[in-house]
């Protein structure tokens, strides 16, 4: 995300202009736009008109339109957000107070204004935290890893993004059974291989075409790692796919290979991921991403639970306790929270989460890492009520505000 413009006050209001790059800029929008927000964008409305002698035509005529927002809908897979709110500019074609739905799109601006005080919360501590996640500066933010998790005849392509895991697309076709003599069943996978293959390098945009070392590394798609996983021989055959296509006909994924990791899953399905993801290769490889930081975090939660430590508590009222207790603070107090309780629809609730980050970070110095509710980890912590915190010093909770241990 490409930050245009930006005007916020001391009290919290003001506007930010943002320009979408990527897939995973519109997830950033979806963060950072509530109800009650004004956003500002293009759009493209049908207007019908009706002639002197009463005849009437329809046409669709392009308007920039600033809409109150009431609801989102947000399509991770497709990376597609739909805003729809009340119109409060009057334009020659619309009225104030008519309904109308924003679409947002890649390489085109829109105008987020916040409010101070107002119902969305205005551009809280959190608000602008996301801001600064959504704006990548550097211009070098990419999926930081490629997983393809598969059996014979189905695939899942996903990206392992800094903020979220999406799938990017499904290939599946019919192999004939394997029968002895038989090369029907020899040729259906070869097929199929190939067919995954074209997919993930369009998904990809890899370039087979060219060898050019010109792009930076950084942007470079065969700088990502690319993690097969299947239950039996299925992800290592297509590792030896791809490797017979690099060494005849396309010579350009000779790149590729040396970042292919193959790992064991126990079916082809998209659930088998989060099995993927927790093998001891796999944290190897990804372990200077956000995803393996975030992993790790929760991996040490969980540790704590397990061993009874007494350091690790979870739950909003258990959390908010121990922040009273001053047990998540400095040396080592770390508050761990989805950031999908900031986006409860209901302000107060909202308050309620960005005044426990401004404590714990500013009052008491501990540190806060909010997790995406798009990534395993961010799952996981909804599994314990969104927020949990790792505490510098043993506490024991009182009686009757004990819960069920979650499964590690």
């Amino acid at each position: 995300m490409r930050l245009i413009k930006k005007s916020i006050e001391r009290d919290g209001s003001g506007s930010v202009t943002l320009y979408p790059e990527e897939p995973e800029d519109m997830w950033h929008a979806y963060n950072l736009i509530r109800p009650h927000d004004l956003l500002k964008a293009s759009a493209i409305r049908r207007v019908t008109t009706t002639g002197v002698t009463g005849t009437t035509s329809s046409s669709r005529v392009h308007l920039t339109l600033q809409i109150r927002v009431k609801s989102l809908d947000f399509d991770p897979q497709s990376s597609e957000l739909h805003v729809s709110g009340q119109i409060v500019t009057e334009t020659p074609h619309t009225k104030v107070g008519q309904h109308h739905t924003l679409d947002l799109e890649l390489q085109r601006n829109f105008t987020l204004i916040k409010g101070a005080g107002d119902e969305s919360g205005g551009w809280d501590s959190v608000a602008q935290e996301m801001l600064k996640d959504a704006v990548d500066e550097s211009g070098t933010r990419r999926a930081e890893a490629v997983a393809v998790v598969m059996q014979e005849g189905l695939a899942h392509i996903c990206f392992i993004g800094q903020f979220q895991t999406i799938l990017k697309q499904k290939v599946q076709t019919n192999i004939p059974r394997k029968r002895q003599g038989g090369v029907d069943h020899d040729k259906g996978l070869t097929k199929f291989y190939q067919l995954t293959l074209d997919t993930l390098l369009r998904q990809m945009e890899f370039n087979t075409s060219s060898t050019s070392s010109s792009t930076s590394s950084s942007n470079d798609p065969s700088a990502r790692p690319i993690l097969l996983a299947s239950p039996g021989f299925t992800a290592a055959g297509f590792q030896s796919h791809i490797q017979s296509v690099a060494s005849t006909s396309q010579p350009a994924l000779k790149p590729l290979l040396k970042n292919i990791v193959v790992v064991h899953s126990s079916s082809g399905h998209m659930h088998s991921l989060a099995e993927v993801l927790q093998s001891p290769s796999v944290k190897t490889l990804l372990s200077n991403t956000k995803y393996a930081r975030e992993t790790a975090l929760m991996d040490m939660f969980y540790t704590h639970l397990r061993n009874e430590t007494n350091k690790a508590t979870y739950g909003p009222g258990e959390v908010e306790s121990a922040v009273d207790q001053g047990a998540v603070g400095r040396g080592g107090g770390v508050l761990i929270i989805s950031n999908r309780l900031f986006r409860a629809q209901d302000v107060r609730e909202r308050h309620r989460w960005v005044s426990l980050v401004d404590r714990v970070r500013d009052v008491e110095g501990g540190e806060v890492r909010v997790l995406s509710s798009d990534h395993e980890s961010g799952r996981r912590l909804d599994g314990l009520g969104g927020v949990a915190a790792i505490l510098t010093f043993p506490i024991i909770e009182g009686e009757g505000s004990e819960e069920d241990e979650p499964e590690v």
